[in-house]
């Protein structure tokens, strides 16, 4: 349920039962600990009780197991689904961009010197920020908001960088808003559209290799720093 919730939209109890396989009895009784683990928001609207990731920093944590989990030495071998190469392609990462598509946008971020990713954190350069700006994100935070601006988030599935914060999620914001991606409801998985394959070429310099959404991405410039090496490289 928990995963279900990391594509950023707020579900009922009787979807989150539906994605778990579980009854929905058993799954109110979960998120009723989860809400009260302060994991989970509850919004009630008519008949209906709406929950949510309670926020961006409990995203974290959970984006950071699952990358912790993806680790394998060595890995086991489990045939991927059709399903499972357009996750891996680009899904949502709470309110930012994940997958191959995340990490490509990253990569072609920091080759131009527009954002500096590292262990210690992540900044937008004078560079980055008038990119940026033209590009439309709304780069003043909200008043009163403690999130942090830019920071990187290691990829479960490329085990590298994306970029989230508050800069990724004006990044996604932007490439729905431009429609470029579409998003299906009832998973994390976000399509890229014929425009967004010109608009990502021509703003970021990424090509769609294969154009199928399964294949490695790549921006022109040099890649974000691997973390972890598979097994034979």
């Amino acid at each position: 349920m928990l995963a279900a919730l990391m594509g950023g939209q707020a579900l009922t109890a009787s979807e989150l039962a539906s994605r778990a396989r579980i009854s929905r009895s058993t799954a109110s009784g979960h998120l009723g600990k989860l809400v009260g683990a302060r994991l989970l928001d509850v919004t009630q609207k008519r008949r209906n009780r709406y929950y949510r990731i309670a926020s961006p920093l409990v995203a974290r944590m959970l984006e950071g197991i699952k990358a912790v989990a993806a680790i394998e030495v060595p890995q086991r071998h489990q045939p991927r689904s059709v399903s499972d190469d357009r996750l891996r392609f680009a899904r949502t990462c709470y309110d930012h961009l994940a997958g191959s598509l995340g990490v490509a946008i990253a990569d072609a971020l920091v080759a131009r010197g527009h954002v500096v990713l590292g262990d210690d954190g992540g900044e937008v350069t004078a560079s980055g920020m008038h990119f940026l700006s033209a590009f439309g994100a709304a780069l003043a935070p909200k008043s009163g908001s403690r999130r942090i601006f830019c920071r990187p988030c290691l990829d479960w599935s490329e085990r590298r960088y994306h970029v989230a914060g508050h800069v990724g999620a004006e990044i996604h914001r932007c490439c729905l808003e431009r429609g470029w991606l579409s998003r299906d409801r009832d998973t994390r998985i976000v399509r890229v559209t014929p425009a967004g394959q010109i608009g990502l070429r021509k703003t970021f310099g990424i090509d769609l290799c294969g154009g199928r959404g399964s294949a490695p991405l790549r921006a022109h410039g040099v890649m974000n720093e691997r973390l972890w090496k598979s097994s034979g490289e």
